[in-house]
C-alpha cells in the first residue's frame, strides 16, 4: 500500500463526500485557510504535491493559485485523531485569501465589530475578474 493510499484510508469524509482542510504556512505555522477536499481532491493533492480543493459554491475542484499564481506546495500532511479533518504545512506564494490578504483570517473581533489587523499582499482586482 502506498503512502497515498494509507492517508486516503485513514480520512473520514462527511455525508457529503467533503473532508475540512486547515492550511497553514509552513515556516510560521500561521493559518492560512480553511477549505474543503474530496477524496479525488486529496489524491490529486498527495499526487501532485500541490494543494487542490473542492468549490462548494461552484460544485467544482479548485486548483489553488490556477487563477492567480498564489499557489501552495505541500510540505506537510498531518490527520486528526478521529480522521475527520485534515492540516497541511504548505510553501505559500503570494496570498491565500482571493481577498488580497496573506491569510483568509485578516479580521480581528474587536468588541461587537471585525477589524482588519493585516495589510494585503495584493490587489484582487487586478488578479481575479470578480474578486468578493
Amino acid at each position: 500500500m502506498d503512502a497515498s493510499s494509507q492517508i486516503l484510508d485513514a480520512v473520514t469524509f462527511d455525508d457529503d463526500g467533503l473532508v475540512p482542510a486547515i492550511t497553514q504556512d509552513a515556516m510560521t505555522d500561521k493559518v492560512l485557510m480553511m477549505a474543503y477536499m474530496t477524496e479525488d481532491t486529496l489524491r490529486e493533492t498527495l499526487d501532485t504535491g500541490q494543494m487542490v480543493y473542492w468549490s462548494r459554491s461552484r460544485q467544482e475542484r479548485w486548483v489553488k493559485g490556477a487563477t492567480s499564481g498564489h499557489a501552495q506546495a505541500v510540505e506537510e500532511v498531518r490527520v486528526d485523531c478521529d480522521g475527520d479533518t485534515l492540516l497541511f504545512k504548505v510553501d505559500q506564494t503570494g496570498g491565500a485569501c482571493h481577498t488580497g490578504y496573506k491569510s483568509c483570517f485578516y479580521r480581528r473581533a474587536d468588541d461587537d465589530r471585525l477589524v482588519a489587523d493585516r495589510e494585503k499582499v495584493f490587489d484582487p482586482d487586478a488578479v481575479y475578474d470578480d474578486a468578493s
